[in-house]
């Protein structure tokens, strides 16, 4: 079967922190787009001669919801011939060529265990999707511990969505880790925050072995490396129980 590709209308463009922009592209094919939370898409950018200097793959922000409308959350890269062409040149009304999606990062149709989702900057976008679709399908799921990494206060991502989550989902926990910041206070915020890098957090709240728990790992390729390392070789966990998607 050939690939289908898609066009797509740029609808909205939001600064969501110094670094990071969010895009809403609206499919103008009359079919629906149906993917699975968790996905990705890979979009042809006009920034190269070749397939391989033009593809860049990005995960779907949004639950799936058969809008047509997919969410992009991209982080600027100094010197990202990509992210140089849809920070600065890509405008509202432009258009973007993408095929998919694509990507078996997604959770199973039966979810029995507890979730543990651990990511790094815009690594928290297939778990944003697969969140919200829970929530906005009432799909039956145990607890779900979100554990996101940033530099600073200015870098995290959703935060508003995820506290007003804390409130309306049952076994929902969100935590925050700032590794660039001299001081984090702890008071104030509705989920738990700390100084330093996401791998002490679970590395304490899951010490303890426990066969009904799986950990979801998305970021950097040192990040989720690490991450490997620590739940399986470390802390003892069973290659089953550790997914995770990779970011460069």
């Amino acid at each position: 079967m050939p690939t289908k590709w898609y066009d797509s209308k740029v609808i909205r463009i939001k600064d969501e922190t110094p670094t990071t922009k969010r895009f809403w592209l609206k499919i103008e094919d009359e079919e629906i787009f149906d993917f699975k939370a968790g996905q990705f898409v890979t979009m042809d950018l006009p920034i190269g001669d070749k397939r391989r200097d033009r593809w860049r793959s990005y995960s779907i922000a949004n639950p799936p919801d058969r809008t047509n409308v997919l969410e992009f959350c991209i982080v600027h890269l100094d010197g990202g011939t990509a992210t140089e062409y849809l920070f600065n040149e890509l405008e509202l009304g432009g258009t973007v060529r993408f095929k998919g999606p694509d990507g078996g990062f997604v959770l199973p149709e039966n979810i029995k265990n507890d979730l543990v989702f651990v990511c790094t900057g815009t690594g928290v976008a297939p778990f944003r999707s697969m969140i919200l679709d829970l929530q906005n399908q009432g799909k039956p799921h145990q607890n779900i511990h979100l554990i996101f990494g940033t530099r600073r206060h200015d870098g995290i991502l959703y935060q508003q969505e995820f506290e007003q989550l804390l409130e309306k989902m049952p076994g929902f926990r969100y935590s925050v880790a700032l590794s660039r910041e001299d001081k984090v206070e702890k008071n104030g915020y509705l989920f738990d925050i700390s100084k330093g890098y996401v791998h002490p957090v679970y590395m304490a709240d899951y010490k303890n072995l426990r066969p009904d728990i799986e950990f979801y790992l998305c970021g950097w390729t040192q990040m989720v490396d690490e991450a490997v390392a620590n739940l399986i070789v470390k802390m003892g966990y069973d290659r089953t129980q550790v997914k995770y998607e990779l970011y460069g």
